[in-house]
């Protein structure tokens, strides 16, 4: 039986007992509703009495103008449109303890912002949610064994369809450029995702 974000806290507090620092990794496809689940993680661990905080992964992604330059701007999203170096270094800083500055990425303007977010020593527990973040393949296997609890969203590719296509409506996109992201872009990463993921320790179906 799949797991409740209930006892996904609860396995997360067993886990995390003694440990000064505790990172999580929430995966999946896109529209899959990883940062809905990470946010809902960490207030469900603050009502438990825990200090927690979302370190999102499409903080890191590369800017436009160098997407343009390499020629993968028509695929941002893609596994190759991110700075993965920084991204591993960041999670290896957290993990170390201490303030870590995290950078966020604005949808809304598609950039991401430098040092948006802070991650303090008092945060025991970290969340990190991002699609890629158990891709079995280099350079982001390179994260694996940087994460106490990996966490992977299942969920079917006709919801995840229908999902992504709301969410572009929501920017003001045109039905064919709708058509264009979705068909071309989220659901070949999400099919990457789903086909090419470490199993997670915890895996919630049907979200």
């Amino acid at each position: 039986m799949t797991p409740s974000l209930a006892d996904v806290a609860d396995e997360i507090i067993r886990r995390a007992t003694a440990r000064a620092r505790f990172l999580v990794a929430i995966a999946g496809p896109p529209g899959a509703g990883k940062s809905t689940v990470a946010e809902t993680l960490v207030d469900a661990l603050g009502q438990r009495g825990e200090t927690a905080v979302v370190l999102p992964m499409d903080g890191f992604h590369m800017d436009n103008a160098v997407l343009e330059e390499k020629g993968l701007l028509p695929r941002k999203g893609a596994p190759e449109t991110f700075d993965v170096r920084g991204f591993i270094d960041i999670v290896r800083a957290i993990r170390a303890g201490g303030e870590v500055l995290v950078p966020v990425f604005d949808r809304s303007r598609e950039i991401a912002i430098a040092a948006a977010r802070v991650i303090s020593p008092s945060h025991r527990i970290v969340v990190a949610e991002g699609n890629y973040l158990l891709l079995d393949e280099a350079p982001w296997s390179g994260l694996a064994g940087l994460f106490d609890l990996s966490v992977f969203l299942d969920v079917p590719e006709d919801v995840l369809a229908g999902r992504l296509a709301d969410r572009w409506r929501g920017y003001g996109l045109t039905p064919a450029e709708i058509a264009a992201k979705v068909g071309e872009n989220d659901l070949p990463n999400g099919r990457r995702v789903l086909r090419q993921s470490r199993p997670a320790d915890l895996v919630i179906a049907n979200l």
